[in-house]
């Protein structure tokens, strides 16, 4: 783990900071002390840290491997590791805080328990069973997901089994069984857990923490090796997350941390945005520096964001794109109605150009996307469903990645000569074209998209590098999937609003607004209303021009029992009851 020292880089006749904006430059350019950036949406926050860090290696002389940077997702990571060398910044580490933990556990841990790492395992749902049998409960497979979900809040939160019923109830959590229930139930699953001598991904995390704190070599090692942190996304760290990053920093403060306290959705999963609200009161002497210059959203977008979480003069977001249309209102008779009245919109702006790529449809629960998926794939219009299965697991991609390593084998000598057309050529034993398909189910359509996507790659990488071939596409192909950077997929986005965060679209369907769904039913305390107010709000900023939003009166064809709009609405719309809104 011991790095090089520090050492200045020479000298660059470029400004790294001229492309940036005032409120922006004066993130990048802030002290090597703590800083606190308050970034909306839009507003450029990664472009930010990037150039900071940029900053901080080029101009400073900062050593690339002494520097940390902590993002939620490895999408997040990989994006900013990719951002850096191309502007010939190598070497940062840019990770999540469960891989830099299990990176510094794979290297102390021999040393400190005198044996190897035990294997992690990513989901909690085998010991669950086993776990749920010896207390003789037979939950379904909702149940145990839910169940999973409060063992991730107490850990994440540090609170033991002994603890969790009282901490429940404190907290308001609502499960299916009783809280005394759950507290045995997750005693029980950390003893099945240790009986088969597997970790699970919040132990990773315990472990590094205790290994920090209980080994001073540990500390000082990891210490003197990672001197200058980022995080991103900080009103998403729970209070586990924290305690490691503060076992990292030791007495340092060399901390600077991005965040939005508008866009704090996890709360129910441990996430607290107090340490990004309170980082003042910790570092009193932190530069303090808010983005508000929205370059994604028109100025229509923007009012209604501002809108939504009351944002006054001085503290919401200030539109720097041109203007577009205003936001469409939709009021439909029934949810049937609702996916028809949508997916004709899909159908114009499709038609209009817009790539499918560019569009997506956001709901509350992953239930509503049902509904959707049939009335696209009806349409035979291509989607791709945000959360479920991941690219480069998808049946067709990992038969089609196994014939281009088979292709790199063999001797065939009439394979064509370019990358793209030697890939399309290897494709083609999945009876692959380039040529659109007219015709096909939806399912069918998602297939060829998958594949086309492949063929993009190959492209874009000859392109790049005109001499590569099929080995070094194959070592792209690998380099994507272990750090979940995938290709885009000419297909509708269909995602719940939680997965949508940190991504965006040209023209964003938000659909199902009404009471019970948003705010979701069992959001009954302010401070969870606030949050479903919040996750709307994400939705609507990840418009970058068109918006549309929209609801059902009733759930079934035949009437029944009627359905008001969602709350959040009222104070929005034009007018009341669907006089302003489009009528489907």
């Amino acid at each position: 783990m011991s790095g090089s020292p520090a050492s200045a880089a020479a000298p660059r006749t470029v400004d790294l900071l001229a492309a940036l904006d005032p409120e922006q430059r004066a993130a990048a350019d802030a002290p090597l002390g703590p800083v606190c950036i308050l970034a909306g949406a839009g507003t450029g926050k990664t472009r930010t840290i990037t150039h900071r860090i940029a900053h901080m290696v080029v101009d400073r002389g900062v050593g690339p491997d002494q520097v940390l940077a902590l993002s939620f997702t490895a999408r997040a990571a990989g994006e900013l590791r990719g951002r850096l060398r191309a502007m010939d910044v190598p070497g940062v580490q840019a990770r999540t805080f469960h891989s830099a933990a299990l990176r510094q556990l794979h290297y102390f841990w021999p040393s400190v328990a005198g044996g190897p790492l035990p294997r992690t395992e990513r989901s909690k749902i085998p010991q669950m069973v086993q776990a749920a049998g010896r207390l003789r409960l037979r939950p379904d497979r909702a149940e145990l997901r839910d169940l999973t979900a409060e063992v991730e809040w107490a850990k994440a939160s540090l609170i033991t089994p002994a603890d969790y019923a009282r901490a429940a109830v404190a907290g308001g959590r609502e499960t299916t069984l009783t809280a005394q229930t759950v507290g045995r139930l997750y005693a029980a699953y950390e003893e099945v857990k240790s009986e088969s001598g597997v970790l699970d991904m919040e132990d990773l995390l315990l472990l590094t923490a205790a290994m920090i704190e209980e080994h001073g070599w540990v500390a000082t090692e990891i210490r003197s090796r990672y001197r200058h942190f980022v995080v991103d996304e900080y009103q998403d760290v729970n209070t586990l997350q924290q305690r490691v990053l503060d076992g990292w920093l030791g007495e340092r403060d060399s901390l600077c941390v991005v965040g939005d306290p508008h866009q704090t959705i996890y709360s129910f999963a441990g996430a607290s945005p107090r340490y990004l609200l309170d980082f003042p009161r910790r570092y009193p002497a932190a530069a303090m520096v808010r983005l508000v210059r929205d370059y994604r959203s028109t100025p229509q977008v923007v009012t209604l964001a501002n809108r939504l979480v009351r944002a006054g003069a001085g503290t919401g977001l200030v539109a720097a794109a041109p203007a577009g249309p205003a936001p469409v209102w939709l009021e439909c008779d029934s949810e049937a109605d609702e996916a028809a009245a949508v997916v004709a919109r899909i159908r114009s702006l499709l038609a209009r150009g817009t790539p499918a790529s560019r569009v997506a449809v956001l709901y509350r629960t992953n239930a509503q996307s049902e509904t959707y998926e049939a009335a696209l794939g009806a349409a035979r219009i291509a989607y791709l469903v945000r959360g479920g299965e991941k690219f480069f697991a998808r049946r067709e991609v990992v038969t089609a990645t196994r014939l281009l390593r088979g292709a790199i084998r063999s001797a065939d000598t009439d394979r064509p000569a370019g990358l793209a057309d030697a890939v399309a050529d290897v494709l083609g034993a999945l009876n692959w074209r380039p040529d659109e398909p007219t015709a096909g189910s939806g399912a069918e359509r998602e297939q060829w998209e998958n594949l086309a996507a492949l063929h993009r790659l190959a492209a874009d990488l000859a392109a790049r590098e005109p001499a590569a071939g099929l080995a070094e596409f194959a070592a792209e192909l690998a380099d994507r999937e272990a750090h979940e950077h995938l290709p885009t997929v000419e297909g509708v986005t269909l995602s719940t609003l939680h997965a949508a965060k940190g991504l965006e679209w040209d023209a964003v369907f938000l659909v199902g607004l009404t009471e019970g769904t948003v705010p979701l039913v069992h959001a009954r305390s302010a401070e969870q209303i606030e949050e479903e107010r919040r996750l709307l709000y994400v939705g609507v900023t990840r418009a970058r021009t068109r918006l549309v939003l929209s609801w059902a009166l009733t759930r079934g064809e035949g009437g029944g029992r009627p359905r008001r709009p969602s709350r959040f609405l009222d104070d929005l719309r034009p007018l009341r009851r669907g006089a302003a809104a489009d009528r489907s």
